[in-house]
Parts: structure tokens; sequence; C-alpha cells
């Protein structure tokens, strides 16, 4: 067997941390989880870590960038099931809600997630997801499904109440009975800009 390019062994150490950091922060929060969990998990060292992520920070945002990204396909994955066009916009933003009851998400993006990295809307993930819905949306706009409103600005609070919904199930006392709750209330708030609702 061919001895492994230094470029696949430093993938296989970077898969292996972020492995490693997503187990430990989905057990023990950002604040719990440190340094030596990660390494020991991943049977690296700490120069491994650093060399590739910086620091804890740095493979937070890796492991959190991999997870909302890992969100935004299966919602997507939804909307098509659903047929496309505007209903499966509306599948997409429902089933990226309903991943809030997922304890691994709630936990990593949704709750310690803007804590330590700051506002959602300037993680990379949720830029190329609101990418995806404004390509969407233009797409609707063309076929005259939608009511005459700037695209981008619709775009970001269509994704913006997505985003807050799921904030709301994760943080909530009972996120079963909030999740019918915020379901229906984003699907009530992004009818008002429907023309044609029939339309893919």
């Amino acid at each position: 067997m061919a001895a492994k390019t230094r470029a696949a062994m430093m993938q296989e150490t970077r898969a292996k941390l972020l492995t490693a950091g997503r187990k430990a922060f989905a057990e023990k929060g950002f604040a719990g989880a440190y340094m030596d969990d990660f390494t020991a998990e991943a049977g690296l060292t700490r120069g491994a870590l650093y060399h590739n992520f910086g620091d804890k920070r740095g493979l937070f945002a890796a492991v959190v960038d991999e997870i909302d990204s890992a969100m935004a396909a299966q919602a997507q994955k939804a909307g098509q099931s659903a047929g496309g066009g505007w209903r499966g916009l509306i599948a997409e933003g429902a089933a990226y809600i309903e991943m809030a009851l997922r304890p691994e998400v709630q936990r990593i993006v949704l709750l310690d997630g803007p804590s330590v990295l700051g506002d959602p809307s300037q993680w990379p993930s949720q830029n190329r997801c609101l990418q995806a819905t404004i390509a969407t949306l233009n797409d609707l706009a063309a076929k005259g499904a939608i009511k005459p409103v700037d695209i981008e600005a619709l775009a970001r609070l269509l994704n913006g109440v997505a985003l807050n919904a799921a904030l709301w199930v994760a943080a909530s006392d009972d996120p079963v009975a909030t999740l019918g709750k915020a379901i229906a209330a984003f699907e009530c708030l992004a009818s008002g800009v429907v023309t044609k609702a029939n339309v893919n």
C-alpha cells in the first residue's frame, strides 16, 4: 500500500480533531470542554490542534460550520422533496427549525454558537444559506410568484425568522411543544409575500 501523502495525513488529522471536538462540545459545552479532551480523544498532540485550528475557539468555529452546513444540506433535501419552489422554501425553513430538537444541534450551534462566535448571520455557513435563499427567491420573483420586494432583504428576513425560531426551540423548557408554534408562525409570516404558492 502506498504511503499516505502529506495532504492526506493533514486531512486525516483535521478530521480526527473535528470528530473529537464535536463529541466534547456536545457532551460538555464550549466552556466545559478542554484541550486535553480533544487531543486525548483524537490521539494527537496540542501542537496538531494549534496547527489546524489555532485554539479551542477555532476548533469550535469549524465544528459549528460543519454541523450548520449539514443542517442546511438536509433542509435543502426537504425542500426538494416538497417539490421545490415556494413550497420547497417553506419546507426548508420548517426542516431547519425542526433540527433544533437534536441535542447536538441545540448545544453546539444554537446555544453555545452565538455566545462564542457572535451574530450567526455573520457565520460562513449562514452566508452560504443566505445565497441559496436569494437564488430561490430570484427564480420565484422572475415567475411572479412573490410580491415585488427587495430580494436580499426578504432572504435575510426569512432566514432570520427560521434561525430565531430554531434558537427559541433550543432554549425552550419544552422544545417539542415550542416547535409546533415556531413552525406555524414561520409559515404564517412567510406566506405574506407569496402570490402563487403553487409555482415551482
